[in-house]
């Protein structure tokens, strides 16, 4: 069963290839597919692990973060063969 990474860029449904050992989360593969370099938002988000436990600040910031890049709607699609 091959994995697909679905997201609507700027309003533009956009779908990729997706592999859990090449990418951190799906949210980075979807930056790295449109070019992104998000190594900034990376220590940002490390920041954000270490001074707090509580998740949903966690995927409120990942959330905000690409939601200012364009992006929306990111999810893994599994495809049967």
């Amino acid at each position: 069963m091959a994995l697909k990474l679905q997201y609507t860029f700027k309003g533009e449904t956009k779908t990729t290839g997706y592999a859990n050992d090449k990418h951190f989360s799906m949210f980075e593969a979807a930056a790295k597919a449109e070019g992104f370099d998000i190594r900034q938002y990376q220590e940002m988000e490390h920041q954000v692990q270490m001074s707090t436990r509580d998740k949903k600040s966690h995927r409120d910031f990942r959330d905000n973060y690409f939601k200012n890049l364009g992006f929306s709607e990111v999810k893994v699609v599994r495809e049967e063969d």
